[in-house]
């Protein structure tokens, strides 16, 4: 993987986000001569202060102030306790529109070393195992996601994530990155041609950790997420994880079987 591979994540994130009305990325971070909203090149992300080894600022996700709350429950209780006649009661806040419609296929989690061991090995990343159980559990192959929804706090957790759920194979993940980046230059590209994070992710959106992704995975079941809407998305998956890849999860959203 080079280093200009890397620096590309941030670029799609803000490419993804620039559609979304709620991301930070509408505010860019550094002021353009026009005052114009638009999403960060590849030059500014390189040329951003260095925060570590192979990452700059610009590739660090995005602090925002927030939450969301999710209620899983059958259908009836739905209905019985909140009615389709439900309004929110805060301007920022909405519930979802016919939550029945969505249903969680199925979720997996999988754990790795508590610490990191001194010798970095593949056992200490859990997503490859989450993503393998899930799409197992399911019945399932990469091929029959419509939408991802992948944690990228950093550029090498979206590309590891690329890699774990089965869209890039072992060791490539750096490549697909830089044919999506090819992919996506045109302003008005279609939302199928980067079908994963379409709300920008935490480095384009924002950081309230995998919420959003959840959020927007279900607006994709139901057909309701605009200009950022992937055709029609039967199911999604949605990944996130915590400590330094030990702990992941992995929940495969899909539309009732007919």
């Amino acid at each position: 993987m080079t280093r200009e591979q890397l620096a590309m994540v941030p670029v799609l994130a803000s490419r993804q986000a620039m559609r979304h009305p709620l991301s930070l990325t509408e505010a860019p971070p550094q002021p353009r001569p026009d005052g114009a909203s638009a999403p960060l090149s590849l030059d500014e992300v390189l040329a951003s202060r260095p925060v570590a080894p192979a990452t700059n600022l610009l590739e660090c996700a995005r602090r925002a102030d927030g939450g969301a709350a999710f209620i899983v429950a059958d259908s009836n209780f739905i209905d019985a306790t909140l009615g389709h006649d439900a309004r929110p009661q805060s301007g920022c806040a909405r519930r979802i529109r016919d939550t029945s419609t969505t249903r969680c296929a199925c979720y997996y989690q999988a754990s790795g070393p508590l610490y990191p061991p001194p010798r970095i090995s593949d056992e200490v990343f859990s997503c490859e195992h989450a993503a393998g159980s899930a799409y197992s559990e399911a019945q399932l192959l990469p091929s029959d996601i419509d939408w991802f929804g992948l944690y990228d706090c950093f550029p090498i957790c979206y590309v590891r994530a690329l890699e774990a759920v089965g869209l890039a194979r072992k060791g490539e993940g750096g490549r697909w990155v830089e044919r999506a980046h090819a992919a996506t230059q045109a302003e008005g590209y279609e939302p199928s041609v980067l079908p994963v994070n379409t709300h920008g992710g935490l480095l384009g959106f924002g950081a309230p950790w995998e919420v959003p992704a959840m959020y927007n995975a279900c607006d994709q079941l139901l057909g309701t997420a605009g200009q950022r809407q992937v055709g029609d998305v039967r199911r999604a998956l949605v990944y996130g994880n915590g400590g330094i890849f030990s702990h992941s999860a992995v929940a495969i959203l899909a539309q009732p079987v007919d």
